[in-house]
């Protein structure tokens, strides 16, 4: 997998708007956000796309998961509602080859998204 941004960011050569981390987990408000909230949640492992997860590291995506409805609730858009969604390859919109939840929230969410 090649250096991404995110890496940068998980050693601090970038800086980002953190609002958690622990030893597997990094979450960042995103740069260009599409909607009040916009928050990345990322695996300190590099795994460039979903396809490339493992059986393994299910316990991980899990916790990706509950990071995103933890910080939903610290975030107070639990109760309003929020989106969480990932891009797999360059057709699904994945820009960054690291994999990542958006959780979205803050204002009404339509679909598709614009």
């Amino acid at each position: 997998m090649s250096e991404t941004i995110f890496m940068k960011i998980i050693r601090r050569e970038i800086p980002a708007r953190i609002v958690y981390e622990d030893d597997d987990v990094l979450a960042f408000h995103d740069i260009a956000p599409q909607a009040p909230v916009h928050v990345l949640i990322i695996p300190k492992t590099p795994i460039a796309t979903l396809n490339e997860l493992a059986d393994a590291q299910a316990a991980l995506v899990g916790k990706l998961v509950l990071t995103a409805a933890r910080l939903a609730r610290e975030l107070g858009i639990d109760e309003s509602g929020y989106r969480l969604v990932t891009n797999c390859n360059a057709d699904g919109g994945q820009t960054v080859f690291h994999i990542h939840l958006h959780l979205l929230g803050g204002r009404p969410l339509d679909w598709p998204p614009g």
